[in-house]
């Protein structure tokens, strides 16, 4: 591979016009892409078989009307007074222009709903009147009943003693027609008595199947108390507008013209839209983000002394980010995509963009100070430090493609379009930066610098030898100082004070809660979260995650509706019942009568922990009372779901990486003892960059520095993502200080002393380019979006912990305390392993540093130039 690259940077360096020419072209075509194939990025996240999305894919199946997602706009008065009638009839105009826009199902006039349930509740106050006067009419006529009966009683018992009185004078038969004819109007009449009460009993059990069905009613309307439409004190009202998609799958077209229709506030309102209408996608760069890239700017001009050569890292960072994020752009029209993707790859191509092309320019630049000819110099800067690009940067890819293993598709695609700009990054980092270095020529010196070099070429030392080679033979003026190893002592000081700093950063990670961001993260003047606090204050905080509960019923005739109402009742009333439950209503009940849904309030909001254990609470109490089974979806239903898959995803992924690392780092440094170290390190600085991301997010520590004005549950998938991306910066820092103390050991330095020589070959670019990397995503720790900033800081920091507490820190400290049993391996393994040879030292033996005169090139570069051509073409 080195020989390859060198030649591609060699062939790059002398067809710089060509290859500046095709990548531009690239990048245009990415543009032309972009342009015709981006779609709607989701600002949601799904994962299919979660209980939620089973819940809702029933649903959409069985209950059509119930699976649409919803969304929230509050209404209140700007002065604080009660809304007039006038500003209810504009509210009702907005109403009427919004639900006439397509993918809205329906749009719930909270005035009219008002009135509806207050009429509602007069129905059933009215109801218990007319059910308490029917009884009083129905015990009125059960007492003339009763009355009548005692009197034919009587009549029974006198035409009884007739009868006797005859039978016994002997005159019976001369009675007994007389009698007959009276025993027959008295049977008459107790018959007309029965019928009567028949009736009586008839209107009675009418009566109390009526008073049955009202009590029912009065008690879904006393558990659906609590949930309002209009305030208490009347000077704010909720419009809930329902959708024909589901929660997760609305368009952003559809919130676009609703957000169209609402942001023209009549005259004395104040309108705001709920997170779930308004939460678009981030903006792909914004003033944190150049902020950033100015920083880095300073570090290359400091670092390497001219605008040029800080410039051009940059240049070619822009150019392939330019081409993921528009590529990666191109396809959201086919592909489900989050939002927050093309922004994760917009900072992991900047960031290793710059970097990758600064170890390019780097070496480069110390060869051609050394005295070597231009081209010479490129390829073999080529060669070297970009075979050791390449390496890093597959390192980072593998990581980042090993995001698909979570079987969770919106990180796996994260995941896949990260890894696509970071092979773009390297890619321009080993043919589009040879170009440019060969365009600009001897300019990525600085004057001074090109000044000692044309006087040091001209110097002939006495073997003939010219330039830097002279140099190197002359005898040196200043006697070198020895490099000495650190102190054992020292060493352990650096090892116990570096991990227990780390180990107290990262305690607050033990206290880790995921969630989704919601209104209540948003910054406090957006329209997000003045609609979450107000839904809060004038409505209860569960307002604002609502839940989904679906319930099977078992199948009814025709015509009983009231078993139908009795299962409802019964359901709600056990939902109810539940401990963080203010409120329960009925949504109605599929076609066939066999589904039945139900909006469930919790005490608290969305992200609470009170709503993640209702949630499961609820799903536990299936099937209620051994008939009713039950399912629980919406978006607090959801994001818990999502939350608990990605945890669970997290530790498979986490032993991946860590195994990937173990195997990368043998390799690399033929040994047991670094690796584990190293791998022990990256996984110690990923928690403690966890650790800070939760003090600061999670417990509001340092809420105004960062911009957090409500602290709230960390974002689900950052993780997971944090994982896969720091593990690869970890391993390039790594592998650029390793690497140099493994050489030196390599060529007979003790091993201690090895350590101090790659620390020292190293540190300067390790230091350049973390400094780089922290303040390009520290750009994005200021984003407006809520997602994008955790993840920023996250990455900044662990780079920030990673580079300069473990790798300059702590490994150095740990491998002198290790002395040469640091680079034990088993001989068995020894024989096994290939050489890897990541810094290209065979390519440099291969080809020694060509030193010419300031006239031109090295003897025979122009035949070399033909076989350039054809190795690459090759």
């Amino acid at each position: 591979m080195a020989e390859f690259l060198y030649r591609v940077g060699r062939w790059s360096a002398r067809r710089a016009r060509t290859v500046l020419v095709a990548w531009l072209a690239i990048l245009a075509a990415a543009g032309v892409a972009f342009a015709l194939g981006a779609g709607t990025l989701a600002t949601t996240f799904s994962i299919p078989g979660t209980p939620t999305a089973e819940v809702t894919d029933r649903l959409q199946s069985d209950f059509p009307d119930a699976s649409g997602g919803t969304g929230t706009v509050v209404v209140q008065s700007a002065d604080g007074e009660p809304l007039t009638a006038e500003q209810e009839e504009a509210v009702a105009g907005l109403v009427t222009e919004a639900s006439e826009v397509d993918g809205v199902n329906a749009v719930i006039d909270p005035f009219q709903t008002e009135a509806d349930r207050a009429a509602q509740q007069q129905q059933v106050e009215d109801g218990r009147a007319q059910v308490e006067a029917g009884r009083a009419q129905l015990d009125a006529g059960q007492a003339q009943l009763d009355a009548g009966r005692a009197q034919l009683e009587a009549g029974q018992a006198q035409l009884d003693a007739a009868r006797a009185q005859a039978e016994a004078a002997g005159m019976l038969a001369q009675a007994q027609p007389q009698l007959d004819a009276q025993q027959a109007q008295l049977d008459a009449g107790l018959a007309a008595l029965d019928a009567q009460q028949t009736t009586l009993d008839e209107g009675l059990a009418t009566l109390e199947e009526q008073s049955a069905q009202l009590e029912q009613g009065a008690a879904l309307l006393d558990m659906a108390a609590e949930i309002r439409t209009v305030s208490e004190d009347g000077t704010a009202a909720i419009i809930m507008i329902s959708f024909t998609d589901p929660q997760m799958e609305i368009p952003q077209e559809t919130k676009d013209a609703l957000v169209t229709i609402f942001e023209d506030e009549p005259a004395g309102l104040q309108i705001d839209l709920s997170a779930d209408m308004t939460m678009g996608a981030p903006s792909i760069i914004g003033a944190g983000e150049i902020v950033g890239l100015l920083v880095a700017a300073v570090v290359l001009v400091v670092m390497l002394g001219t605008l040029i050569g800080a410039g051009l890292p940059i240049l070619t960072a822009l150019i392939g980010v330019g081409i993921g994020a528009l590529g990666a752009l191109s396809l959201s029209g086919v592909v489900e995509m989050a939002s927050v993707t093309p922004v994760l790859g917009l900072m992991l191509g900047l960031a290793v963009g710059i970097d990758y092309s600064l170890f390019i320019v780097n070496r480069h630049r110390r060869q051609l100070k050394a005295g070597d000819e231009l081209h010479e110099s490129i390829a073999l800067a080529n060669g070297t430090s970009g075979n050791a690009v390449v390496f890093a940067g597959t390192t980072v890819l593998v990581a980042l493609l090993a995001l698909n293993v979570t079987g969770i598709p919106f990180l796996g695609l994260m995941g896949t379009v990260g890894a696509a700009c970071i092979a773009i990054a390297v890619l321009i980092a080993v043919t589009l930066t040879p170009a440019l270095l060969g365009l600009v020529g001897e300019r990525i010196l600085s004057k001074k610098e090109r000044a000692q070099l044309a006087g040091t070429t001209g110097t002939t030392g006495t073997d003939g030898t010219t330039g830097a080679a002279a140099q190197a033979a002359a005898p040196a003026a200043v006697p070198v100082k020895p490099v000495r190893p650190m102190s054992t002592g020292w060493a352990v000081v650096r090892v116990v004070v570096g991990i227990a700093a780390l180990l107290l950063v990262a305690l607050p990670a033990l206290d880790l809660r995921l969630n989704l961001p919601d209104g209540s993260t948003e910054p406090h003047d957006s329209t997000q979260y003045q609609a979450y606090s107000t839904l809060a204050e004038k409505f209860g905080e569960g307002q604002n995650g609502t839940l989904l509960v679906v319930a099977d019923l078992p199948a009814v005739e025709a015509g009983s509706e009231p078993e139908a109402m009795a299962a409802q009742v019964e359901i709600a009333q056990a939902l109810f019942e539940q401990d963080d439950v203010v409120a329960v209503a009925p949504i109605g009940t599929s076609e066939d009568g066999t589904v039945a849904a139900f909006q469930v309030v919790p005490a608290e909001g969305p992200t609470s922990e009170s709503t993640e254990e209702l949630v499961h609470t609820l799903r536990g109490m299936s099937p209620i009372d051994g008939t009713y089974e039950i399912g629980v979806a919406g978006s607090a239903s959801g994001n818990v779901d999502i939350s608990e898959k990605l945890a669970s995803a997290l530790p498979v992924y986490l032993a991946v990486v860590v195994g990937l690392s173990l195997v990368i780092l043998v390799l690399v440094f033929r040994s047991i003892f670094v690796p584990v170290i190293a791998t022990l390190g990256f996984i110690l600085s990923y928690f403690a960059a966890l650790g800070g991301v939760v003090a600061i997010y999670q417990w509001g520590w340092l809420g105004g520095v960062f911009g957090v004005e409500s602290p709230g549950p960390i974002l689900n998938f950052l993780p997971t993502i944090l994982v896969g991306i720091l593990f690869g910066l970890a391993m390039d820092y790594m592998l650029f200080l390793g690497s140099g103390m493994r050489e030196a050991y390599a060529h007979g330095a003790p091993a201690r002393v090895a350590v101090v020589q790659g620390v020292r070959a190293g540190r300067s670019v390790v230091t350049a380019a973390a400094i780089i990397m922290i303040a390009v995503f520290g750009g994005f720790v200021f984003s407006h979006s809520a997602m994008i900033r955790p993840i920023g800081f996250a990455l900044a920091f662990g780079v920030l912990v990673d580079a300069f507490v473990i790798r300059m820190m702590v490994v150095p400290a740990l491998m002198h305390l290790a002395g040469d049993k640091a680079w034990w391996l088993p001989r068995w393994l020894d024989k096994i392993l290939p050489d890897v040879d990541v810094e290209g030292a065979s390519l440099e033996r291969r080809h020694p540093h060509a030193v010419t005169g300031a006239a031109g090139a090295a003897p025979g570069a122009a035949d070399d130039v033909e076989k350039d051509e054809a190795a690459v073409r090759g």
